[in-house]
């Protein structure tokens, strides 16, 4: 699935992400499951599905905050919300509000975006570990030597419903 806007810019590189949009799609499955299964404690839904939209929100945040110091916290951040995800859909599990096979599906799709996030997180480690990273990721510093110029804004209009 492409998350893509057509509107980019290097801030919104996360969208290209493999185990960023794996996180999209483990959001996207869990929301389905709690909003079709009636068994699920009302309570529940919103837990399950907000720790699981948690994780993608926080890859991208981290990403945007553009220091790799700031971005490994986030990741981490996310693999909280991975752990946090896990549990409540083990408890929704194990109390029957969910079939074995509805689990076994999110059990996959989860341990797949947790080993992206586990080897990317080792990955940025090193990096810093090495004291060889670039305290901006992915920028080139003498680009904010210059003056900005004072253009119009090339946001487009948004568009309000009549």
């Amino acid at each position: 699935m492409n998350y893509e806007t057509e509107l980019r810019n290097k801030n919104r590189g996360y969208m290209k992400l493999i185990f960023w949009q794996k996180a999209m799609e483990l959001f996207e499955f869990v929301w389905a499951i709690v909003f079709t299964e009636n068994k699920i404690d009302f309570k529940l839904r919103s837990q399950l599905a907000d720790a699981a939209q948690s994780v993608s929100a926080n890859i991208s945040e981290g990403y945007g905050r553009r220091s790799l110091n700031e971005y490994i916290q986030f990741l981490y951040y996310a693999l909280g919300s991975l752990a946090e995800t896990m549990t409540r859909a083990i408890g929704l599990s194990q109390t029957r509000q969910i079939t074995e096979a509805r689990f076994h599906d999110v059990d996959v799709l989860h341990y797949e975006v947790e080993n992206r996030l586990l080897h990317l997180l080792d990955k940025l480690e090193q990096k810093r570990g090495d004291e060889n990273w670039i305290a901006r990721i992915a920028e080139d510093p003498e680009e904010y030597v210059t003056t900005p110029s004072l253009q119009h804004s090339i946001t487009p209009v948004l568009r309000t419903h009549a």
